[in-house]
């Protein structure tokens, strides 16, 4: 079974109230060969929400207490991004997750690329929270840019 972030699939569950569509992917939830996951909202956030970047590393960082990750005002929700990353293993294990699709560039999602935590639209290599944490239990985590190329 297929893990894919629950935006990519058409769900407008992204901070801003979206969604960034992979007709692909979502193809793939209709015809039962996939399920939606959103780590944010398993941690406990609503959609609309206040932009967030991970300051002072990456996800990895996150994990071992070395970075946070701030919303724009500067509240630190570091542990709804953790708590939202453990909801989305437990899920990847339980339906015991062949790969994981996640929407690159997100704080929790991002597999190569996040914003570097300046709120300038500036990018970084790195991992999001959950991105890090699958890839530490060894799950295979990709970007939707990652799936398009793979899959053509």
């Amino acid at each position: 079974m297929i893990l894919v972030s629950s935006c990519l699939a058409g769900l407008e569950v992204r901070y801003n109230g979206t969604h960034s569509l992979n007709s692909k992917l979502r193809k793939l939830v209709e015809e039962n060969k996939a399920i939606t996951i959103c780590p944010e909202l398993l941690g406990g956030f609503s959609t609309p929400r206040e932009p967030a970047e991970i300051i002072g590393g990456d996800g990895e960082d996150v994990l071992d207490g070395k970075a946070k990750v701030i919303e724009k005002s500067g509240r630190d929700v570091t542990e709804i991004y953790i708590k939202g990353a453990y909801a989305t293993l437990e899920k990847a294990k339980k339906i015991n997750a062949t790969i994981v699709v996640l929407k690159e560039n997100s704080p929790s999602c991002g597999s190569l690329m996040i914003y570097n935590g300046e709120f300038k639209g500036k990018k970084i290599i790195g991992n999001g929270v959950t991105s890090a944490l699958l890839k530490r239990n060894g799950l295979q985590v990709i970007s939707e840019e990652q799936f398009v190329e793979n899959s053509l």
